[in-house]
């Protein structure tokens, strides 16, 4: 029986294989034109859905002038690496004579080697099911600075800079994640989450922010930058059983729940 008021998508058509969509680069604004297959990789080579031939000086329209490949790291499938070779057409433009190769700016960050998905998934990775950024990088087949800039340049842009990210937060969760696995820099950071949907049952947790180091000092840093109707709206700090994090939250927030463990938060919040 369908639901007006119901959030959970309906049942996806019966549709012909269709390795583009199933590869998810039809959202990059790419189609799959072949495939290499290894047991341990594979490759995806990819053209543009549809191509723009206008010049970026002068606006008059521009010849085919040579293709060249570029290869991201796509979304890995299974746990296999899988990458994209991508066709891309440089133009000549009839007006100005200018040179220029198609915007891939669907596709990738600007110098990025991951696609757009795949900085997403690695995010996500991290954020939410707690995976080293070096279990990130050997899934992607990156190195761990390529994984590295992605999940913090990515969860900057899209999460932690978003306009009122922190606008109805109540439930805070907050937890230390093994960042890196050498003994330069530091080892952990402390990843701080707003749990407030998984109270309401209105949607997933989101991220809030990012923080080198895993210390009370780090925590109550950053609850203290906050606005006071911020810090009085918090109900709840969901956290692991470090002292430090629950010291924090009893001086900064000193009205809230402690709550030990973020995985549990729904669990305590259903029976209040």
């Amino acid at each position: 029986m369908s639901d007006a008021t119901s959030t959970t998508p309906a049942c996806p058509p019966v549709t012909s294989p269709d390795l583009t969509t199933f590869a998810r680069v039809d959202a990059l604004g790419l189609r799959v034109d072949a495939q290499q297959i290894w047991p341990d990789k594979a490759i995806l080579f990819c053209s543009l859905l549809t191509v723009d031939d206008r010049c970026p000086r002068c606006g008059a329209g521009g010849r085919v002038h040579d293709q060249v490949l570029r290869r991201f790291t796509h979304l890995p499938v299974g746990r296999r690496p899988t990458w994209l070779s991508v066709r891309v057409p440089r133009f000549r433009c009839d007006g100005c004579g200018r040179v220029w190769r198609h915007s891939l700016k669907t596709v990738a960050r600007p110098r990025s080697k991951l696609t757009r998905a795949a900085d997403w998934w690695a995010l996500c990775q991290v954020v939410l099911d707690h995976t080293p950024i070096s279990g990130v990088a050997a899934v992607l087949d990156v190195s761990w600075d390529t994984a590295h800039t992605a999940v913090t340049d990515v969860g900057t842009q899209l999460l932690i800079d978003h306009p009122g990210r922190l606008d109805g937060v109540e439930v805070v969760g907050v937890d230390e994640h093994a960042w890196r696995h050498t003994r330069k820099g530091d080892k952990y950071v402390t990843v701080i989450i707003d749990l407030t949907p998984i109270r309401d049952d209105t949607g997933p947790a989101r991220l809030l922010d990012l923080v080198e180091g895993r210390s009370k000092k780090a925590f109550k840093t950053w609850l203290e930058a906050q606005t006071d109707q911020f810090r009085a709206r918090v109900a709840i700090v969901a956290m692991d059983g470090f002292t430090g994090f629950k010291t924090a939250a009893a001086e900064a927030v000193p009205d809230a729940t402690a709550v030990m463990d973020p995985f549990y938060a729904e669990v305590l919040v259903m029976t209040m």
